[in-house]
């Protein structure tokens, strides 16, 4: 089974790994699609570090069999499914899609047969970037 899983992946932590171990753990081939930095600024914020780098980082994870840059946020990430191929698309725990909403437009899309899954959280209060920054600036602060 391919898997397919979608993220930013800004400022790599556990979290990320966590979310990356769940989806490979979904199938036996798991390839990643790194946001492009224009998708990431479009829908979220400005990214630290650029795709590139993401990519290259996402890469090193043993999970990760392939890694790909996502499309710019005027193409679809669902024009990328015949690239990737995947059985399955593995979502986040935090990520702000809608199951039903994707499983919908993967049927009107042809491609009905991919199932959508929600994988599970980490269970500790650093496992997302924005709080990872956060964290930094209080302790920042309390250093002053």
């Amino acid at each position: 089974m391919r898997v397919m899983a979608v993220g930013v992946f800004d400022l790599l932590h556990a979290g990320h790994l966590h979310y990356l171990e769940q989806a490979r753990a979904l199938g036996n081939h798991l390839t990643v699609v790194v946001a492009h930095d224009d998708t990431v600024r479009a829908r979220k914020h400005e990214p630290v570090t650029n795709h590139d780098l993401r990519k290259r980082m996402v890469e090193g994870l043993k999970p990760v069999d392939a890694v790909i840059i996502g499309n710019s946020p005027d193409v679809s990430i669902f024009e990328i499914l015949p690239k990737v191929n995947p059985d399955i698309i593995a979502l986040g725990y935090d990520q702000e899609h809608a199951e039903d909403s994707i499983k919908q437009k993967l049927q009107e899309l042809g491609h009905g047969q991919i199932n959508v899954t929600r994988v599970d959280g980490l269970s500790d209060d650093l496992d997302g970037t924005r709080k990872i920054i956060a964290r930094i600036l209080e302790l920042s602060r309390d250093k002053k």
